[in-house]
């Protein structure tokens, strides 16, 4: 099954809209990601990432109820984060 993460933009690169990147935590597990399909993103935005594209913004409520889902059906084992920590996106 495929499945859509989502993440808290941390930071951008890039001002052309079909090559700009974030880096995203996923529960304090850092990826970079390509912005090329939600090119209106900012920091501090919550995006759906699939196979490393953010494919939609949402709300941090969405977000958060979407990550508990996603851990309780275990599809987010594995997925540890760093000695930083941290908790839902």
């Amino acid at each position: 099954m495929c499945l859509a993460v989502p993440g808290k933009v941390l930071e951008i690169q890039g001002d052309d809209p079909l090559i700009r990147t974030a880096r995203v935590s996923f529960a304090g597990v850092v990826k970079q990601v390509s912005l090329t399909c939600t090119p209106e993103a900012s920091v501090g935005d919550y995006v759906l990432v699939h196979v490393g594209v953010a494919i939609s913004i949402v709300d941090q409520k969405e977000a958060e109820e979407t990550y508990a889902y996603l851990k309780q059906m275990g599809e987010l084992d594995g997925l540890e984060p760093g000695p930083a920590g941290g908790g839902a996106p």
